[in-house]
């Protein structure tokens, strides 16, 4: 289990390559071995995974793009899995 910290910055492991795939109409994170269908608010907090947002400003953005308050928990709960998961680092 990692503890993100407001100032740590996620990125996607390399192994990984997200992108909006229009047959199944949703974003996806493509590997060698296959894909992930992603649901909206992963796809937006995989977006912002770009290993220069820190987690703070990751919220912050997710907060005004989608007039939210309080995501920080959800948001660091759903980093956790994707770490979990191999996803980010």
């Amino acid at each position: 289990m990692t503890a993100w910290t407001d100032d740590a910055q996620p990125a996607l492991t390399s192994i990984y390559r997200m992108q909006w795939e229009e047959a199944q109409q949703c974003h996806v994170l493509l590997f060698p071995e296959g894909m992930i269908k992603l649901n909206g608010p992963a796809a937006e907090i995989l977006q912002r995974c770009d290993g220069k947002t820190s987690v703070a400003a990751l919220v912050a953005d997710l907060e005004r793009t989608f007039g939210e308050s309080d995501l920080h928990a959800d948001v660091l709960e759903f980093l956790e899995q994707a770490h979990g998961r191999h996803w980010i680092r």
